[in-house]
């Protein structure tokens, strides 16, 4: 077989034709990951147990015997139940006002059913009966997005699973290898959705450093061949992309939020608390300029964030509010400004990563000639 540079020890392990890893929402845009040659990853964390089953069993039925994994957000501190009443009870007053001057004020109509975001409480008991089916399935690996609780760990470890933990400090990964964690993934500050304060190339060589045998990926901002092959420079063993798929034909997007993606630059994502009250990258609008005024309250912490605004948000989607809609996405949307296949997203990140390692060997083998005077 003829060497490949862009294949690492661990996506020869997975069987993988290409080290990326692709994290989605959409259980179509994760399939064609695994088909494409990458690592499709399901993000789960608000489907409720039937959705996860029924998608990780439409997933196996279109990828075969290819691995694939799904991610579920595990914090620590969310209540034991899963009780709307009970979480309602607790939200301040002010913040109820808040949220109803912001339906008066965009017009708002009511939503015809309870939000993504509220439908269910972030809660013990949610978590663990989503576990219960990923536990029973056939899926290769569970990614933990926020904390990586032992008994998780061990219990995924015993039923066959490797083990993802994602990481956005030296601190935290340290932590993560506490425990037996299979990977880790060094997220940067330029990343979607929940992220820190690191950016990624000053992020991947210190979290490699601490790892050990323990193969890590790159993540934030990554969306071309020259971003991969930087990773792997970094003693990455592969890249986690998210925002990557977003715009793609197979992902499901609303057009009016995938119309802003696709104009959307790398300066008109901002980081917010207002959806979930954890730390989220997404595309500017106005639902996160008006929680950032002056006179806006601070956002709640999860999962009182979620109750507070999840009715809201399903509203503004389902009435298409436009000034308000938006869409977590990492810095590297810039990249992605048409719809295309997920395939050719694929063939052009490997297809340039490539390209540029000839480039880099012809340039260099060009400079090995004496300089003259």
């Amino acid at each position: 077989m003829p060497f490949d540079p862009l294949q690492t020890r661990l996506s020869r392990r997975l069987g993988m034709t290409n080290p990326v890893f692709g994290f989605a929402h959409d259980a179509a845009a994760v399939a064609a990951i695994c088909n494409a040659g990458g690592f499709g990853v399901l993000g789960a964390t608000r489907h409720t147990p039937e959705e996860i089953e029924r998608d990780l069993a439409w997933i196996r039925a279109q990828v075969g015997k290819k691995a694939f994994g799904v991610n579920l957000v595990l914090p620590t501190g969310m209540p034991e139940t899963d009780d709307r009443s009970a979480i309602e009870a607790q939200l301040p007053e002010a913040h109820r006002a808040f949220v109803r001057g912001l339906q008066e004020k965009y017009a708002v109509p009511a939503a015809g059913q309870a939000g993504m975001r509220s439908r269910f409480v972030r809660s013990e008991q949610s978590a663990q009966a989503q576990l219960e089916v990923v536990m029973r399935s056939d899926v290769n690996m569970l990614a933990c997005g926020i904390g990586s609780p032992l008994e998780v760990i061990e219990r995924a470890k015993a039923a066959g699973k490797l083990v993802l933990a994602l990481v956005g400090s030296p601190k935290h990964a340290r932590n993560a290898l506490s425990k037996p964690i299979d990977i880790l993934v060094a997220q940067g500050y330029d990343a979607g959705a929940h992220t820190g304060t690191i950016g990624t190339f000053s992020l991947v060589p210190q979290i490699v450093d601490v790892a050990g045998d323990v193969p890590v990926l790159a993540a934030g901002g990554v969306a071309t061949g020259r971003h991969l092959l930087a990773a792997l420079a970094m003693g990455a063993q592969g890249v986690w992309m998210g925002t990557a798929w977003l715009t793609t034909a197979e992902h499901h997007m609303h057009p009016v939020i995938r119309d802003k993606l696709l104009a959307a630059r790398s300066e008109d994502t901002v980081i917010s608390r207002a959806d979930s009250g954890k730390t989220l990258r997404q595309i500017r609008s106005a639902w996160s300029e008006e929680w950032a005024a002056p006179d806006a309250p601070s956002p709640l912490k999860m999962p009182l964030q979620d109750i507070l605004v999840g009715d809201l948000l399903g509203a503004i989607d389902e009435h298409e509010v436009q000034p308000l809609m938006h869409h977590p996405a990492g810095q590297s949307i810039a990249y992605f400004n048409e719809v295309r296949t997920v395939a050719d997203v694929m063939n052009d990140i490997v297809g340039e990563a490539q390209d540029s390692l000839e480039r880099l060997a012809t340039e260099n083998n060009a400079h090995l000639a004496p300089v003259t005077a």
